[in-house]
């Protein structure tokens, strides 16, 4: 007889004696903890670990704090990439960016800036200017210098820049200049100066100079004639050689530093014989004068010189056709210069700077002391007002002038729930359990001496309290004011105008 085949008693076998394959406890585990780990990273830092980010750059700013991790980098207002890290390199600070290829190429001469997102929202990014096309391409981890990066001037530097030195200095300035226009000249000043200008005080000279404008304005439209040159594409040319020569300035720095220090020791030269300049200088007004007669004596004398005037002929020949080609922009220059246009407007400047003198003259009398007790007023009064810290239940540490500039953010953005500026605005709605009521002994509205609402919940009080109109003090100065206590009586949390009813 043959033998039956035995029966498969192992656990999971199936009709057909095949085992089917369960993973054990401790995978599913190590699987489900890869998912929530690695997953959530994953999806938060947007990067593959032990991966490279592609093209990416470095930019040195002398000022980096504002910008973060993540902050966007943008070229024409499109996000191109985004910024890796931020570190510390000395007294600057090195900026770590990346830059899709819709944002490629980033030349040599690429510049970057730090510039807010939203006014006064505190978020920043890295707006990046790709350069020029004829400068060669960065490559990746190249680095952007110093020279060619910025930071936006923030509202708090603007205030702290203004200062009592720097408002001093303003007013020196301003009193320097005024004198500068006013000043009757001593007759030891006078002896260094023109005949034409001996006796005047700084403003009559000013007047007088614009007696010239109109030569003036001619001879510049000359000038700039001249800079068109002899042939077509000259003056693209001189554009483009004096590009290149500010770009071997930009990357010889040291060469350029050097050349600027040389320029001062020769200006400083010229500053020491300032005495025999000015009498050079005075000396060579006469010397114009019959600089015509000597000419003509020349001329007389020198038997080449007037062979030379011969061979010039003809290129005073090719004057007419020269004269001719220019006439379309003369035709233009002379409206420009005539009296509705340049001219006009110099005479109007000319009649309009004595009254400018006078009026920088009453500024300095009555506009700088009522400048100076404003100052005052802001630095003794209403700044250590605005820097207070309110303490109360929704105080944020900080001082009132933030608050409230997060209340701005805040009310322009109120319906926005990913705004981290400022609290939320809290509204409580009608009806509810409680039942208040308020005096209204007027009848405003309605003839009922008093009103009757239904709230959700009791209310708790009012704050700030509302407290008697201040008395008005014209003849007291502002900075003579103590400052206010904004943690007073008045600011603390005071009855409410609603009295709850008990059902």
């Amino acid at each position: 007889m043959g033998r039956l085949p035995e029966r498969d008693t192992r656990a999971g076998a199936n009709k057909q004696g095949r085992i089917k394959w369960r993973p054990s406890n401790a995978l599913i585990a190590v699987i489900f903890l890869l998912i929530f780990t690695v997953g959530p990273y994953l999806a938060f830092t947007k990067h593959v670990p032990l991966t490279g980010y592609g093209y990416q750059l470095n930019a040195t700013f002398s000022n980096a704090v504002n910008i973060a991790a993540k902050s966007p980098v943008r070229i024409a207002g499109v996000d191109v990439g985004k910024v890796i890290s931020v570190e510390r390199d000395g007294n600057a600070s090195t900026v770590t960016f990346t830059v899709d290829d819709v944002g490629r190429p980033i030349h040599s001469d690429a510049y970057a800036q730090i510039r807010p997102r939203i006014f006064l929202e505190g978020n920043f990014f890295v707006d990046l200017d790709p350069g020029s096309p004829s400068a060669s391409e960065l490559e990746s981890d190249g680095t952007i210098p110093v020279s060619h990066t910025s930071t936006s001037v923030q509202l708090d530097e603007v205030l702290t820049a203004l200062q009592s030195p720097v408002r001093a200095d303003l007013s020196r300035l301003l009193h320097g200049f005024g004198t500068a226009l006013n000043h009757q000249p001593t007759p030891a000043e006078d002896a260094t100066q023109l005949p034409e200008v001996r006796g005047k005080s700084g403003a009559e000279g000013i007047n007088g100079a614009f007696l010239y404008g109109g030569p003036a304005g001619r001879y510049s439209a000359q000038v700039a004639n001249a800079f068109l040159g002899t042939s077509p594409g000259d003056l693209s040319r001189m554009i483009a050689g004096a590009g290149r020569t500010f770009g071997a300035f930009a990357h010889s720095e040291q060469d350029l530093e050097n050349l600027i220090v040389n320029f001062e020791v020769f200006t400083g030269a010229l500053a020491s014989q300032s005495d025999n300049l000015a009498a050079t200088f005075q000396r060579f007004a006469p010397a114009l004068k019959v600089a015509q007669s000597s000419l003509v004596s020349l001329n007389r004398t020198l038997p080449p010189l007037r062979a030379y005037a011969i061979e010039l002929r003809p290129a005073v020949a090719e004057l007419p056709s020269f004269i001719a080609a220019s006439k379309p922009w003369i035709e233009q220059a002379r409206p420009l210069l005539s009296g509705k246009e340049g001219g006009g407007a110099a005479k109007l400047l000319r009649e309009a700077t004595p009254d400018l003198a006078g009026a920088a003259q009453a500024g300095k009398a009555k506009a700088l002391p009522q400048l100076n007790r404003l100052s005052l007023c802001t630095t003794q009064v209403l700044s250590p007002t605005f820097n207070q810290t309110i303490n109360d239940q929704f105080s944020t540490g900080g001082p009132n002038y933030r608050e409230f500039l997060y209340w701005l953010v805040a009310f322009s953005g109120q319906s926005q729930n990913f705004d981290g500026n400022g609290p939320y605005l809290n509204l409580q709605p009608g009806g509810g359990d409680t039942l208040v009521k308020l005096n209204n002994p007027l009848g405003n509205l309605t003839t009922e001496k008093q009103d009757w609402a239904h709230t959700v919940a009791p209310p708790i009080g009012i704050q700030p309290q509302l407290g008697g109109r201040p008395p008005k003090k014209p003849e007291v100065r502002c900075d003579t004011n103590p400052v206010p206590d904004l943690n007073a009586s008045l600011g603390q949390v005071g009855p409410p105008s609603l009295t709850p009813v008990t059902p």
